[in-house]
């Protein structure tokens, strides 16, 4: 005798793995499709700043004080006083998404380590700089005793000096830590001298990303 009331049970029960198979795969899928989509929007949005071109237009900042320095492409604008120390950094942002300036800090070498975020000097204005667009990064020294105006002067006396950019994107996330070498010019260049400041990136670091270097 055919037991249909097993064979009811034995087919729901099927059904039932069916249809809880076909949600499992429908909800991976869509966390998938939800991921991409996350991803091509942080793409989209993603900032990275270099050093900017030798043809890029001629920049003129304004301190809050009323000073202002001309930063030309490729380079960084450098005035030391007894009082204070003014640097503009002349950059480009080669990214898909707007660059937001949050705030820097001076590194006692170019190979030291990076410094945790919240020991940046924070910026007294916001500064965007848009995607395949030159803009700049200005650095004022106030503090005659502190750490950074030493390194600034003794650096200038030098070789030159590291300077460390934090910034995001316009969301507020994927932050990057761009370090820039600020060095003397060749005075032997045609058209230069030794008081000409070039500006070279030398590495960047993602805050909110994976490492790509572990």
């Amino acid at each position: 005798m055919i037991d249909w009331a097993l064979i009811a049970e034995l087919g729901t029960a099927v059904g039932t793995t069916v249809l809880a198979i076909a949600t499992f795969t429908s909800t991976r899928s869509a966390n998938r499709s939800a991921r991409l989509a996350e991803r091509a929007l942080l793409e989209g949005l993603r900032p990275i700043l270099l050093s900017s071109n030798w043809s890029d237009a001629p920049q003129k900042v304004r301190f809050v004080e009323g000073k202002w320095l001309t930063v030309h492409g490729g380079r960084a604008a450098l005035e030391i006083t007894k009082d204070v120390v003014y640097l503009v950094l002349s950059v480009r942002n080669a990214g898909t998404g707007v660059a937001v300036l949050h705030g820097w800090y001076l590194p006692e070498s170019p190979t030291a380590p990076i410094t945790p975020a919240d020991q940046f000097h924070r910026l007294t204005r916001d500064i965007y700089v848009p995607s395949n667009d030159a803009g700049f990064c200005q650095v004022a020294v106030r503090d005659t005793q502190s750490t950074a105006y030493q390194r600034a002067v003794d650096g200038a006396r030098r070789e030159g000096f590291a300077v460390d950019v934090l910034y995001g994107d316009a969301e507020g996330s994927q932050r990057v830590v761009s370090r820039f070498y600020v060095t003397r010019g060749p005075a032997d260049r045609p058209g230069g001298d030794d008081s000409e400041w070039l500006l070279t990136v030398f590495r960047h670091w993602n805050l909110d990303l994976p490492n790509p270097r572990t």
